[in-house]
């Protein structure tokens, strides 16, 4: 079959290279001009296969007033004009209760584990340059009641496969010395080693160099899919770069902007765009080099993450349902430079230039499970809706869908990644 992958992010790419795999001739598409330049390029880079705890979550009832008014909070609600951001909000909110947040867990745990599975595989074949370190994680927590809490997650989560720690602060220290120089007051962390980091963009970029060695496969950038055609009830070809594209099938992969394709389809998503940033800090001498840590760090009270790329540490944090603010306000810039002086301060920093400042919007689903499977529009599939855990999940995700093109039975069960055709809704 022909199929036509939409959007050149870690998604969209890894989907038609598993697709390439089956011996699909495939055609990936982008508005921009290179794979990896859009919600990818600046994300946190930690590859978080056991921490994969929804956004939705009960404590949100108790922290609203907080997310609401603070200008302390690491998640800001700013409310605009558009419906689908209240219509999203209440979706998340009946979304945010133990039960829910259970078995959202699991489904989400057993994707990341086949995802870390995929990549191992892909890459032992592929050999391919990414900055990848597999150094483990730490999750630094300053509450002890907020420690605790981490260690009944702990308990759960080791019942489907995760190896984790609850540690003292000391004992963190000892696994990442860089810590030992921090200004915060550490009541301890959770550690896990199997946890992995690496540069998602230059994964991407060299994917696609991979499969430009197969004649099967075309990459086609600067090339926004603008206009589609639809003959009984399934889409036949989508316009893009001044050219139609015809194909089998299409799989949508265009993250946040997916909303928008799907309406000229008469299809409706439950998403929305979760706005986040990030700096990348060059550890230009042999100082900052020596200060930075080696595993990935969260700062959960921060609500910032911390992963080591070769010679760069990449910065980012925030989550902000703002709508599609294009902006880089210098208070989110200065609250990672703040977080990287209390964490990392032998660390030098540069002119927020130097930094390479970004801003991505990540495609949500009010639970945070994604979407990955057939939809209701003929011909057309969903990989989407990964949220802050696109690069974490990409793999599996795209082993997923392919696996249902393909109609074999995939290692894990697909049924919590499908449409739910009620009302255009997942809850």
């Amino acid at each position: 079959m022909h199929i036509c992958v939409l959007g050149a992010g870690v998604i969209g790419v890894t989907t038609a290279y598993r697709l390439l795999q089956d011996g699909h001739q495939v055609t990936l598409i982008d508005a921009r001009g290179e794979p990896g330049a859009g919600t990818s390029l600046g994300n946190g880079a930690q590859l978080s296969y056991s921490y994969v705890a929804p956004l939705a979550d009960p404590s949100v009832w108790s922290k609203w007033a907080y997310y609401m008014f603070s200008s302390e909070s690491p998640l800001t609600i700013k409310p605009t004009l558009d419906p689908a951001q209240y219509r999203w909000l209440i979706q998340f909110l009946r979304c945010c209760n133990a039960e829910r947040v259970r078995r959202t867990t699991i489904d989400l745990l057993q994707l990341a584990f086949f995802s870390r599975d995929q990549l191992k595989q892909w890459n032992a074949g592929l050999d391919l340059q990414f900055d990848y370190l597999a150094s483990g994680k730490l999750v630094m927590f300053t509450d002890p009641a907020g420690l605790e809490g981490a260690r009944k997650q702990v308990l759960f989560q080791a019942q489907f496969g995760c190896e984790q720690q609850v540690l003292d602060a000391a004992s963190c220290i000892a696994i990442e010395p860089a810590l030992g120089r921090s200004q915060r007051d550490w009541a301890g962390g959770v550690y896990t080693p199997s946890e992995e980091a690496g540069d998602c963009p230059q994964f991407c970029r060299a994917l696609v160099r991979a499969m430009q060695a197969d004649a099967n496969f075309r990459f086609l950038g600067n090339a926004r899919a603008d206009a589609v055609r639809s003959e009984a009830g399934g889409l036949r070809a989508v316009q893009a770069g001044g050219e139609w594209i015809a194909a089998d099938r299409f799989v949508l992969c265009l993250g946040a902007d997916s909303v928008e394709f799907a309406r000229r389809v008469g299809l409706t998503l439950p998403l929305y765009p979760l706005k986040g940033y990030s700096i990348t800090v060059p550890l230009q001498d042999e100082a900052s080099r020596a200060a930075a840590p080696q595993v990935s760090i969260t700062d959960i009270s921060r609500k910032i993450v911390y992963a080591r790329l070769g010679q760069r540490l990449r910065v980012a944090g925030r989550i902000e349902l703002v709508g599609r603010d294009d902006c880089i306000p210098q208070r989110a810039v200065q609250e990672l430079k703040h977080g990287m002086r209390e964490l990392f301060p032998g660390c030098a920093l540069g002119d927020d230039a130097s930094l390479s400042p970004w801003h991505g919007f990540r495609p949500a689903t009010p639970s945070g499970v994604p979407i990955v499977g057939p939809s209701p529009v003929g011909n057309l599939y969903l990989n989407l809706g990964q949220g802050a855990l696109g690069w974490t999940l990409a793999c599996g995700s795209a082993a997923l869908l392919a696996d249902q093109i393909a109609g074999r039975k995939s290692p894990i069960d697909d049924t919590p990644f499908r449409y739910a055709a009620r009302d255009g809704r997942r809850g």
